[in-house]
């Protein structure tokens, strides 16, 4: 099956009340991972790539390793660019073979958003892609994107429909409480999700797909573990995972998922290192972290984002 658009998988996760996941990709384990816990649950999935991603593998890698994915898997696949930054990039992942792009304009005023954002798209279509936009922003660290707590901003539901309009973009990521990275939260604050911004954002934009980006969980399993190791990462705790799934039966058609697979890939790295401090065999450490994702992909699809059997 050749890669696909978003299209068809967010009209089917809105009417079905279930969200696609969008995990990040780096390196093979990490596609290994990913794409066979999907395709044994028969699940829709988005592969995404950072810039960062980009610059550490090359695009052609990338590339390469998708294209053997759709060669094992028999599931909707989409190969999505996370957080473009500027229209070259969107550009250059449009010319490489991406069936989708997300242009960040996020950081610029509105209007500055807009005229971003409408360039990319208009390319894009002409070259049958999709497009994500954004409002509002995130707080956290992930690759090049660093957004300090006192700078992070919700997104004003007033302002969508003409965003939306004006642009023409095919989903909408917005702000409503998640944050990037393994963000770690203050003494006493509770990660919260503003489900009424997002339900003024439905009502105003009614069978439009919303996208969480920064919506990694990470499980107290996986910081046991991680502590059992070594690591020190016992307030890194996301957003509760019941929120997410409360999103994904809404208007929530993707979910952005990246620290989690890194902390699990990190967990089983640091496991038989630490058990065998003598292990020097990449393919001894990597299959470990490679079955954490795996397990970790899995959980996501059948108790967060309700996407198992929908392929």
């Amino acid at each position: 099956m050749p890669l696909v658009t978003t299209t068809e998988m967010f009209k089917k996760a809105y009417e079905g009340g279930y969200a696609v996941g969008a995990f990040n990709v780096n390196n093979m384990e990490i596609v290994q991972g990913i794409t066979e816990a999907a395709g044994e649950l028969r699940s829709p999935l988005i592969l995404q790539v950072s810039a960062g991603a980009r610059k550490y593998a090359n695009h052609n890698y990338l590339m390469k390793l998708v294209e053997a994915a759709i060669l094992e898997q028999d599931i909707p696949i989409a190969l999505h660019l996370d957080h473009g930054a500027d229209f070259e990039i969107c550009k250059a992942c449009i010319d490489g073979g991406f069936t989708s792009v997300m242009i960040d304009g996020s950081h610029h005023s509105f209007e500055d958003n807009i005229a971003l954002t409408k360039k990319v798209v208009e390319y894009a279509h002409a070259k049958g892609v999709v497009v994500e936009g954004e409002l509002g922003q995130l707080a956290g660290i992930e690759d090049d994107v660093k957004v300090s707590a006192e700078d992070a901003k919700y997104t004003r539901p007033e302002e969508v429909e003409e965003f939306v309009s004006r642009t023409g973009v095919d989903s909408l990521a917005i702000a409503i409480g998640t944050s990037h990275g393994a963000f770690k939260f203050k003494p006493g604050q509770k990660p919260m999700l503003r489900f009424d911004i997002l339900e003024e954002i439905s009502r105003r934009l009614p069978g439009f797909p919303i996208v969480l980006h920064g919506a990694s969980s990470v499980s107290q399993e996986y910081v046991k573990t991680i502590q059992a190791n070594g690591g020190n990462l016992a307030d890194a705790i996301g957003i509760p995972e019941e929120m997410l799934r409360q999103a994904a039966q809404g208007a929530v058609c993707k979910i952005n998922i990246d620290s989690d697979l890194r902390l699990a890939m990190t967990a089983g790295v640091r496991e038989v290192l630490y058990n065998n401090p003598a292990a020097f065999d990449p393919r001894e450490y990597l299959k470990v972290g490679r079955a954490n994702v795996k397990a970790l992909v899995a959980h996501k699809i059948q108790n967060v984002l309700g996407s198992d059997h929908k392929a």
